[in-house]
């Protein structure tokens, strides 16, 4: 009898320690494919904290700028070591990888945003994603070199105004010391300000013209607003100390340029704020001004208001990832040291327990639209297969930038209009 009880003590020791053993991989562990390269350092920051309150894995992986899609793709066929968190930032994301979208309805994270704005479904309703920061984007001016140039710091008002000022500063740069823009490089890291953002002042104001025909992404655009972004992006090449002709290469750092106030214009977004306060300029000395670009009535524009950048939870983890995923996010948006450095990096985030924004920029966002002026939301999350037809746009631009003429815009129109419907197409065949 003995030796069965001594037995049985074996055995229950034995199933213990298996059951310990398997707690321990039921806590799951983070993998977040992190799809803003400038927000790296902070989120690595953010998952060292974690890992160390609780214990629970977090690994932070940075695609590179404007390879985010392909990398998913690579990603995501490992399996279980796949992203626990992704993004998916648009309607067509939504369509390509809602499969993968564990619904977030009810969940403690989704709960604690502050609006419904920044959430997107699918044709079922199932919530796929949530927005974790919300983000304006223009032209940034250093406003203490625009009064040394001999203008008042309101003095830009439409794209006359912004012409005058840029074509002035640029010819007597020698004297000033500093130029109009800063380098406007078609490099991977940079190329993205001019192919997706300011693209979107052709995209929105079409959207104006027929709200209808953009309630979901067109299968064509029209390319009404072509002459409009030529306009605003030949002055920022023409007007710069970096010959455009350089600009394919890339790595001109536009913003050391800026920050160093070797340049009074510098076409970026409000997540810059935190770079160029380390960098030592003050938000006294900085504004952001809307992308004019001569539309009738553009005195009255704010900023591009909006965000690409929404958190998915692969429902395809197992259940211990998505459970230690969903706690990670939700103690990221309610902690308040954690939600601090979060705000810093992304400027503001959307939820009730998030710190506040202390972001000049979004501030001068939320200025303009108490003004009365009209916010140009994101129309460019509609681009499809984004990768391909950005690439094909950087192509047509450099090829344009190397040779300035009439002939060689036609292709880049041809990529912007004609590679949306062959883009479209390939996305929905």
């Amino acid at each position: 009898m003995k030796k069965f009880f001594a037995l049985l003590l074996v055995a229950v020791m034995a199933i213990s320690l298996v059951a310990c053993v398997g707690g321990t991989e039921e806590k799951g562990s983070v993998y977040w494919l992190n799809f803003k390269p400038e927000s790296d350092e902070a989120l690595q920051e953010i998952a060292k904290m974690y890992t160390d309150e609780t214990g629970v894995e977090v690994k932070v992986v940075t695609a590179a700028s404007g390879t985010y899609n392909e990398r998913l793709t690579s990603e995501m066929d490992k399996g279980t070591d796949a992203p626990t968190i992704f993004v998916v930032g648009n309607a067509a994301a939504v369509e390509q990888w809602g499969d993968y979208c564990y619904d977030l309805t009810d969940t403690a994270v989704a709960k604690e945003l502050s609006s419904d704005a920044y959430k997107l479904t699918d044709a079922d309703g199932k919530l796929c994603s949530i927005g974790y920061c919300y983000e304006c984007y223009g032209i940034i001016v250093n406003t203490k070199l625009l009064e040394k140039a001999g203008y008042a710091k309101d003095y830009i008002k439409n794209f006359e105004t912004l012409k005058t000022v840029a074509e002035d500063v640029h010819a007597r740069a020698a004297e000033l010391g500093f130029d109009a823009f800063s380098a406007t490089d078609m490099d991977d890291s940079s190329s993205w300000r001019f192919t997706g953002h300011l693209a979107n002042l052709e995209y929105y104001y079409e959207s104006v013209d027929d709200p209808a025909a953009w309630e979901t992404c067109p299968a064509e655009i029209k390319g009404t607003y072509m002459d409009n972004y030529r306009a605003l992006y030949d002055l920022m090449c023409v007007n710069s100390a970096t010959p455009r002709g350089e600009l394919a290469t890339g790595g001109h750092d536009a913003a050391n340029q800026f920050a160093t106030e070797t340049a009074l214009f510098y076409v970026n977004g409000n997540w810059e704020w935190s770079g160029l306060s380390e960098k030592g300029m003050k938000a006294e000395d900085l504004s952001m001004i809307p992308y004019y670009c001569g539309v009738e009535g553009e005195e009255k524009a704010g900023l591009n208001c909006g965000t690409e950048n929404y958190w998915a939870v692969n429902a395809k983890a197992s259940e211990a990832d998505i459970k230690a995923t969903l706690e990670f996010m939700n103690w990221l948006v309610t902690d308040k040291e954690a939600s601090e450095i979060a705000v810093g990096t992304f400027g503001v985030m959307p939820y009730k327990n998030a710190v506040a924004s202390t972001n000049p920029f979004l501030g001068q966002s939320e200025a303009y639209a108490n003004a009365g002026n009209y916010t140009m939301p994101w129309v460019t999350n509609f681009q499809p297969n984004v990768d391909q037809y950005r690439a094909a746009l950087v192509a047509a631009l450099n090829e344009y930038n190397g040779n300035p003429s009439d002939a060689t815009w036609e292709k880049v129109e041809t990529a912007f209009v004609a590679g949306w419907a062959t883009q479209y197409a390939a996305a929905n065949q």
